[in-house]
């Protein structure tokens, strides 16, 4: 199931609060990118993140994006602000 264009542009919204979020379509999913930075995707409807030594600390579930992928963490939150805390502590080990 690919993700929905409602459903990229909820995520998006909630991402606004980052500024230099970027994505790129990729067979009917999206990659997510902070200051050009790889840090996650939008697979069947879930954000998720990469996996990361600073992200480990939010507890949050592990899923496989897709078959034969990575492990990543789902991100199933509202709250604007944990999303930004969680994306920066991403971000800080991948760049």
């Amino acid at each position: 199931m690919a993700t929905t264009k409602d459903y990229k542009d909820y995520v998006l919204e909630e991402l606004s609060i980052l500024e230099n979020i970027t994505y790129k379509p990729m067979m009917g999913e999206y990659l997510l990118y902070y200051n050009k930075v790889l840090f996650g995707g939008i697979y069947d409807n879930r954000l998720l993140i990469k996996k990361t030594n600073s992200n480990q600390k939010y507890h949050l579930s592990e899923v496989v994006p897709y078959a034969n992928a990575k492990k990543m963490y789902l991100l199933d939150t509202d709250n604007k602000e944990l999303l930004k805390d969680i994306i920066l502590d991403t971000y800080k080990d991948l760049k």
